[in-house]
């Protein structure tokens, strides 16, 4: 069974790793030129990952046309990008190719879903099915083998049983599940949730507010992602509580880093003069309020961080504005 990661950034090393310890046929497509003669030449991915060696059976190309013949293509390139590599990745691909979707977050225009993305992008023909490989992970941590635990998520079950034992070793384990739209939501909305609590955390609150913060964001978090048809008790899981927590805690989160540096500077306007990273919260926040403003989900938290992300409202505030609303039961 042959694998081809597209993206050779962090996500896409880490598990292009996993499946060399496999002992998986795998190759990473990059478009960066430094990085795949590093991954080649020093089976290293510097620019991510600094002195960490990387399992020598990992290689790296710039053809596109490596897709060719691929059983499995993981798609490890920031949401904004599925779209468009889809497509060109579409006149490679052989039929009944399993496609694995690792972004977590919503096409910028349509507010689709990533799997929706991929399966209107990709001819039905060349797609066995979409799997979403996600869950609390940070590739920093899959680099060097730290135990790590996430999801296998398909339409088509056994396909993602497929991906399961593809990925899963000593330090890697996959479960399986079906519910889609409970998982890719969790996914999505827990990067806003942890722009909050980086911005929480730069303004100076510290337990208590962190434990307020991601217990009643993952209300809202049940709350969206039932409202458009996801299981609730997805969200108890890997892709829900899971992926919260550890990208609500960790200084590897990138979600976490902007609204900690937000906190700090009490503004939003050195972030968007001097930020280059992918943070994909940031897009997410903008989605869901406009999502959730239209449908009437009450989505306090994530309101919050959009009103300090596009409307440049002083974080030292925000918290004001959510502890003094109206009083309520706390699961009425």
């Amino acid at each position: 069974m042959r694998t081809v990661i597209i993206g050779s950034g962090s996500w896409g090393t880490a598990l292009g790793q996993v499946l060399a310890d496999n002992q998986q046929d795998v190759i990473v497509y990059g478009r960066n030129e430094a990085e795949v003669s590093d991954i080649n030449e020093n089976h290293h991915n510097t620019k991510y990952f600094k002195e960490t060696e990387l399992n020598p059976l990992l290689t790296a190309t710039r053809d596109l046309s490596v897709v060719a013949g691929a059983d499995f293509v993981l798609l490890a390139v920031p949401t904004i990008a599925i779209e468009d590599m889809c497509k060109k990745i579409n006149e490679y691909l052989k039929p009944n190719t399993i496609v694995i979707n690792v972004s977590k977050g919503f096409h910028p225009e349509t507010n689709e879903r990533m799997s929706d993305v991929i399966r209107r992008s990709i001819s039905l023909e060349k797609l066995s099915s979409v799997v979403s490989l996600i869950g609390p992970s940070h590739a920093e941590e899959v680099v060097i083998r730290q135990l790590t635990t996430i999801d296998a998520i398909s339409l088509k079950i056994e396909d993602a049983r497929k991906v399961q034992t593809l990925f899963s070793n000593r330090y890697f384990r996959i479960y399986t599940g079906s519910d889609e739209i409970g998982s890719e939501l969790g996914a999505a909305l827990k990067n806003v949730m942890a722009i909050a609590s980086g911005i929480l955390s730069g303004l100076g609150y510290q337990d208590n507010t962190r434990a307020a913060l991601i217990t009643r964001g993952l209300q809202e978090m049940v709350r969206y992602g039932t409202f458009f048809g996801g299981q609730e008790r997805t969200f108890m899981g890997l892709t829900g509580i899971g992926d919260l927590i550890v990208t609500c805690t960790s200084k590897h989160s990138r979600n976490f880093e902007c609204g900690y540096q937000i906190g700090q500077e009490n503004t939003v306007e050195n972030f968007w003069a001097n930020n280059t990273k992918t943070v994909e919260g940031v897009r997410t926040a903008k989605i869901v309020h406009r999502v959730a403003e239209k449908n009437h989900i009450s989505m306090p938290i994530c309101e919050e961080v959009y009103q300090i992300l596009y409307n440049h409202k002083k974080p030292d505030t925000c918290a004001d504005s959510l502890m003094l609303r109206d009083l309520k039961e706390e699961f009425r």
